[in-house]
């Protein structure tokens, strides 16, 4: 196996859990539009994709009413959902462990930028990343596809042997395979281990060592 030097990470599932933090704002966002919803349980699967998608794909959201959902969704995640949130176990040991070995660390999310880059921040995390990545406030560049394409052209003097994604949804291991890169797919966030399986990642790891070790295992090969 080559060595790795730039390693993607997704945020919402794969550094930290958000749970609290956006199905409360999607619960928040369908009162608004007069939609019960009680259990945020049942709002886990906003955790991962885009808004646009999960609104139109759960709810049936016409072009209109899907802007006016991010909209009202956003107005409660500015203001606390973005720090209803908590890191998982161990990832600022991991993200300084890879830093001190020389991998270059950037972010690529399906969250806004704005927002990515404020949680990391929040949880003093940011100095690790040499590149936040995420979706235009505007809906645009929201893939992973598009996301993952965005951070190959920043870093034209690497192969994309040189590249590996790693996130918890099919949609990071869909993006890293549309744009040739390796992945790790994480069962630890908000993707089943079938939903990982059936998208063909190259590594599947239950926690956060298990990434340490795939990473560290490359850099000394």
């Amino acid at each position: 196996m080559d060595k790795y030097k730039v390693i993607l990470f997704d945020l919402d599932g794969t550094l930290s859990d958000p749970k609290v933090g956006i199905t409360k704002s999607v619960q928040y966002a369908l009162h608004k539009m007069d939609i019960v919803e009680s259990n945020i349980d049942k709002l886990e699967c906003f955790i991962g994709p885009p808004l646009q998608v999960s609104f139109a794909e759960y709810y049936n959201f016409d072009e209109a009413n899907l802007q006016k959902a991010i909209a009202l969704y956003r107005e409660r995640f500015k203001e606390k959902g973005m720090f209803e949130n908590d890191l998982y176990s161990n990832i600022p040991l991991l993200l300084k462990s890879l830093k001190d070995q020389g991998f270059t660390l950037v972010i690529a999310t399906s969250k806004p930028t704005v927002f990515a880059e404020q949680i990391l921040k929040y949880f003093n995390i940011n100095q690790y990343f040499e590149l936040i990545v995420g979706s235009n406030l505007d809906g645009t560049r929201a893939s992973k596809t598009e996301i993952i394409q965005y951070i190959l052209d920043k870093y034209t003097a690497y192969k994309l042997r040189d590249f590996i994604m790693i996130g918890d949804r099919k949609h990071d291991i869909i993006g890293s395979i549309n744009t040739g890169i390796d992945s790790i797919g994480v069962t630890y966030g908000y993707g089943s281990f079938e939903e990982l399986r059936h998208a063909n990642p190259t590594f599947i790891v239950d926690n956060v060592d298990q990434i340490k070790d795939i990473l560290m295992g490359s850099k000394m090969e």
